[in-house]
């Protein structure tokens, strides 16, 4: 396992120590990126030693790649190496199945790590806004490491994430309003309540668990980077934290290819990152009265948007903003035609699809991997009520 070199701000590129806890970059809040010192980890040989250490569950997982994340003892519930399945429809499509993480959702890898090192730093109280599936996936490793958990979520998340909180034990605050609510109540309490955040982009540990979804995806594909990548972009962690692993990937020498076209994709009812590349800023704006029915997406300003425009403008991607009504159709499409449900968030990820390839930006013969982020069945109560104001309904007898 590596050692951590340092920690070096992604804004002003100053570097500090990993050897107690750190949350953004104190001289311009920028967010931590932890750099190792790779060299054991150099070429086809060591690249190759992945997944073949002695089985052990708690270096399985996102763990197989152990080669280049921080050295300490995981606190893991077997998250990571999700399926790449292939599209029934397209040769050139694959579909990143991240519901198939404990606690049905892509959050498990950066909370796993988030957690992890918490438990490394002797932390016992850790706190965060979410707008769902994160408070579940905090909850779920914050009781599996004996951490106390204090989770603030908006009051209209769908019901799996509220009851994943409870369920596990930890402290939850539903709040009338949207994520960016619930971070200024952590912000604001977290001193005097003794709480560490764990807020996205405010500590180091969460991109490096999100990274591996980067690795995984190019060792599925033969160590060979696709064409271009859909992410549903709510607060963008795991672009970043790809776009990271890709770099690493490529000091390594265990990538071949160009890296492929990062695109986000968003819903119309908030898109501020869409927005922000669309118009040629360098950061977002706070996007007024944001609505959706893909929760994961209601993140009106991300705290690394910055970050994420310029990995659109650098990969030569894209961003996209598409309705529910949209989003909804794609998430049918895919039930009924591919036999997946998938997440609101995910659906985003198809329609995007489809939209690149209907105006020309991407061709059918591009070879494109579409995240789906997280399990469908933990929406059962916002697909219900789409389905109902539709008219589709079971019979009765």
């Amino acid at each position: 396992m590596p050692s951590i070199a340092r920690l070096e701000c992604s804004r002003c590129k100053q570097t500090t120590d990993a050897t107690t806890p750190k949350t953004v970059c104190p001289a311009c809040g920028g967010t931590f990126y932890v750099r190792y010192d790779l060299s054991e980890a150099k070429g086809i040989a060591a690249r190759d030693r992945i997944g073949k250490a002695p089985a052990d569950a708690a270096w399985s997982g996102m763990w197989r790649y152990r080669d280049v994340l921080p050295p300490v003892t995981p606190v893991t519930l077997g998250e990571g190496w999700t399926p790449m399945m292939p599209s029934k429809r397209n040769k050139n499509v694959w579909l990143k199945e991240e519901g198939a993480n404990p606690t049905g959702t892509f959050k498990a890898r950066g909370l796993s790590m988030a957690i992890t090192m918490a438990k490394q730093y002797g932390i016992t109280k850790v706190a965060a806004p979410s707008a769902g599936n994160a408070g579940g996936a905090l909850a779920a490793y914050a009781a599996a490491a004996g951490i106390e958990a204090h989770i603030f979520m908006p009051k209209d998340v769908p019901m799996a994430n509220q009851v994943e909180c409870l369920a596990h034990g930890a402290h939850l605050t539903l709040v009338d309003g949207l994520i960016s609510d619930c971070g200024k109540i952590v912000a604001e309490r977290k001193a005097a309540e003794g709480w560490f955040d764990l807020s996205t982009l405010k500590e180091p540990f969460r991109v490096e668990g999100k990274k591996t979804m980067g690795y995984e995806l190019v060792e599925q594909l033969g160590w060979e980077y696709p064409d271009a990548v859909f992410y549903p972009t709510g607060g963008g962690v795991g672009m970043i934290g790809m776009w990271k692993a890709f770099e690493e990937m490529e000091q390594l020498g265990w990538v071949k290819g160009k890296r492929p076209k990062m695109i986000a994709v968003q819903a119309a009812g908030c898109a501020p990152v869409v927005r922000a590349f669309d118009q040629d800023e360098k950061v977002s704006q706070m996007w007024q009265n944001a609505h959706t029915f893909a929760s994961g997406l209601r993140v009106p300003k991300p705290y690394g948007d910055s970050i994420l425009l310029e990995i659109l403008h650098e990969s030569g991607g894209t961003g996209v903003a598409l309705s529910d009504e949209i989003l909804f159709s794609s998430l049918l499409d895919w039930a009924r035609n591919e036999g997946v449900l998938l997440s609101p968030e995910g659906a985003a990820s198809m329609a995007g699809y489809d939209h690149l390839i209907e105006t020309g930006f991407l061709r059918p013969s591009d070879r494109v991997v579409l995240f789906n982020t997280g399990s469908g069945n933990k929406y059962t109560d916002v697909i219900s009520a789409a389905l109902a104001e539709r008219g589709i309904k079971a019979q009765s007898m």
